[in-house]
């Protein structure tokens, strides 16, 4: 037994063949055939390399890093959606200027969504049936009603292009300037005031400010068709630049050193409001050439973003009729 060198099992069997006895027809062989150069590194999704190049891309386009709010995550150039059979009518009567009208395949129109249909389908507006699934997806929350209307992205003017067409207008610039300004039904409703009390424009923050949503749109009450709105990438420099050329540069305060019954609007002026809370950040004040008040006779702190630059707006637009 001690002789013998061999172990038990390792005994190999006449006859056996070790591997593969029947053919692959060619699979094998063309499985190794070549596929290709292997993307690089920085070009591979999942690779820390690729991390690290879009990283740098965004700092080097000033995004601040950390975690993005659900805005910065929407593309712009995507389109919106209002939802709910109110407010599609209602954004439908004000003139937004809507691409599609989606109704829920199977739905039971009311009297809404027949008005819906028959606004949209004398401004020609696409009429679309979708499916539940599909209107799902537009909203967050699945309060659709059964109908969507689609909104195109709000095309911006250029601060400076809303200030040439404000002086070749013939009369003297009249614009006004948000500051901390986040509810897009304030936008709407300041943009609706500088339009009926004849304004030339809005100008707002490129970034930390509400944008011409479809909320705006029905709030504006169709007047952000009619009136030109500017996205400043740093409002504060766009505002010195303004005042450069000559305009007078008048901030909104409850606590304001000038009353607006004193002050003479009939020349460029640009009204720069603030928020009921947060009122004017400290660069954009130390901007302005004045702070007005309105005088109030109520026990009322404060009005409204939207109701003060009505209130300034219409006296400007007095005064200029006067002069």
């Amino acid at each position: 037994m001690a002789g013998n060198s061999k172990r038990k099992g390792a005994i190999r069997k006449e006859g056996t063949k070790k591997g593969q006895v029947a053919g692959s027809g060619g699979n094998r062989r063309r499985g190794l055939e070549g596929r290709g150069a292997t993307p690089k590194a920085v070009d591979r999704p999942y690779h820390a390399a690729h991390k690290r190049s879009n990283a740098a891309a965004k700092a080097a386009s000033g995004v601040p890093r950390g975690r993005t709010t659900a805005a910065q995550r929407r593309d712009e150039n995507a389109p919106e959606y209002v939802l709910g059979r109110n407010p599609v009518v209602e954004c439908l009567r004000a003139g937004v200027p809507a691409t599609a009208l989606y109704v829920m395949v199977g739905s039971v129109p009311d009297e809404r969504v027949s008005e819906a249909v028959k606004y949209a389908g004398d401004k020609g507006i696409s009429i679309l049936e979708a499916q539940r699934s599909e209107l799902d997806r537009m909203s967050s929350n699945g309060l659709h009603q059964g109908i969507a209307l689609q909104v195109p992205p709000y095309q911006y003017a250029h601060p400076t292009d809303l200030m040439r067409s404000a002086v070749d207008s013939g009369t003297p610039p009249l614009l006004v300037a948000l500051d901390n300004i986040t509810d897009p039904r304030n936008l709407g409703a300041v943009i609706r005031s500088v339009s009926a009390f004849g304004g030339h424009g809005v100008v707002i923050p490129q970034r930390r400010s509400a944008s011409v949503t479809a909320v705006a749109w029905r709030t504006s009450a169709g007047a952000a068709a009619r009136l030109p709105v500017a996205q400043a990438a740093n409002l504060t420099r766009t505002l010195k630049e303004w005042a450069a050329d000559g305009a007078q540069l008048v901030g909104l305060d409850a606590e304001g050193d000038t009353e607006l019954d004193g002050y003479d609007g009939t020349g460029p002026i640009i009204i720069v409001v603030g928020s009921e809370g947060k009122g004017l950040s400290r660069l954009v004040r130390e901007t302005c050439d004045s702070i007005l008040s309105i005088p109030m006779a109520g026990p009322v702190e404060s009005l409204n973003a939207s109701v003060a630059a009505g209130v300034v707006l219409a006296e400007f637009a007095r005064q200029r009729r006067q002069a």
